[in-house]
């Protein structure tokens, strides 16, 4: 049934290219692959080894991933001062030295998103360079009082990773492909795909129209225009994987955070924060009603992308449940997305329940 639901999907037209990985406990249950790159139907077959840009689940993957490292060495604060560390948030502009405020917001709060910052901007329409992009998101105007109310904020992501970067003293990327990737034998996962490997990864965007962005179809490099311009990695978006890849990420933190962190690590992280709304430190958790379905238990976590990607982990259950597509082709109108991927979700959580109760 699950599977049937993502074939209607793509012959509905929600989305062309789809890839599903299911785990319970340490066992991969199902990794399937449905429709082809694009709605033309000469376009590629997708594979189960297809990548995919993942979009905001690099939040959690990536970001999130080093900051719970980081935070477990003892060498990242929660509470400390952004301006600490990026002393840039409070000296890119006039108004941000005049902002009192800002000297306030500390790691926490771009971690639950509560920094004040807004969720988006299209700094890509201003800067040319990363650099310059950067500026601009330290400039960037609170638009509500730190620790006050939840924004979700890419803003808030892209300054986080250049804050863990600095911590690190190396890049986000490199960081995480020694420390997360790597040791997860997550072998697919990276931020710029080859040049080669392009013409293999399902596109997410059409921007050959007259005032589009880049001007040119986008496949193999990341959909995310604010990411194109810091150079394809940053703390917000970036990252490109596979199904089963994230399915290995999944099955880490079903096991206590093993072998990349310590349960007690993860259990931080993926606690709803006071004020927060529904997010936990860089992870979200299941609201009412939840893109996760009706099933996902209070102590669940995950991330949507806005590529029409997902990953959702219910602790209590054992179950991961990794979707991921290319909803945005051939532009982000369409949303069709929020209803298959609760439907999806709850047909995966019925058939587990129907076979559990036949094998008892």
């Amino acid at each position: 049934m699950p599977f049937r639901l993502a074939e209607r999907a793509i012959v509905a037209g929600a989305f062309p290219a789809a890839s599903l990985a299911v785990t319970s406990g340490t066992q991969l249950l199902a990794l399937k692959a449905f429709g082809r790159f694009t709605f033309d139907p000469e376009s590629p077959l997708v594979a189960s080894a297809t990548l995919f840009d993942i979009a905001s689940v690099t939040k959690v993957v990536a970001t999130t991933a080093m900051a719970m490292i980081l935070y477990e060495r003892g060498l990242l604060d929660l509470d400390s001062p952004v301006a600490g560390i990026v002393p840039e948030f409070i000296s890119a502009s006039p108004e941000a030295r005049n902002d009192v405020r800002r000297q306030s917001v500390n790691v926490r709060m771009l971690l639950a998103h509560t920094s004040g910052l807004a969720a988006h901007e299209k700094f890509y329409l201003i800067a040319r360079t990363p650099d310059q992009l950067f500026n601009a998101v330290c400039a960037s105007t609170l638009t509500s009082d730190p620790g006050s109310r939840a924004e979700y904020s890419d803003i808030g992501f892209i300054l986080l990773g250049v804050l863990l970067e600095r911590i690190a003293g190396e890049p986000l990327k490199v960081f995480c492909q020694r420390e997360v990737f790597g040791p997860l034998g997550m072998i697919s996962t990276t931020f710029n795909p080859p040049t080669e490997l392009r013409p293999q990864i399902p596109p997410t965007a059409d921007e050959r129209k007259t005032g589009c962005f880049r001007g040119r179809i986008i496949q193999g490099e990341v959909q995310d225009e604010n990411c194109s311009v810091l150079g394809g990695v940053a703390g917000h978006a970036g990252l490109f994987s596979t199904s089963e890849d994230l399915s290995r990420f999944a099955r880490a933190m079903l096991q206590g955070g093993r072998p990349i962190l310590r349960p007690e690590t993860v259990a931080l992280f993926t606690r709803r924060e006071a004020t927060a709304g529904t997010h936990a430190l860089g992870w979200d958790t299941p609201s009412t009603p939840s893109q996760s379905g009706k099933y996902f238990g209070p102590n669940s976590f995950g991330h949507l992308g806005y590529t029409g990607t997902s990953l959702w982990i219910d602790p209590e259950r054992g179950l991961s449940i990794t979707l991921l597509t290319n909803r945005t082709w051939p532009d982000c109108s369409n949303q069709a997305i929020k209803q298959v991927r609760p439907r999806v979700h709850d047909a995966i959580v019925e058939a587990l329940t129907t076979q559990s109760g036949r094998n008892h």
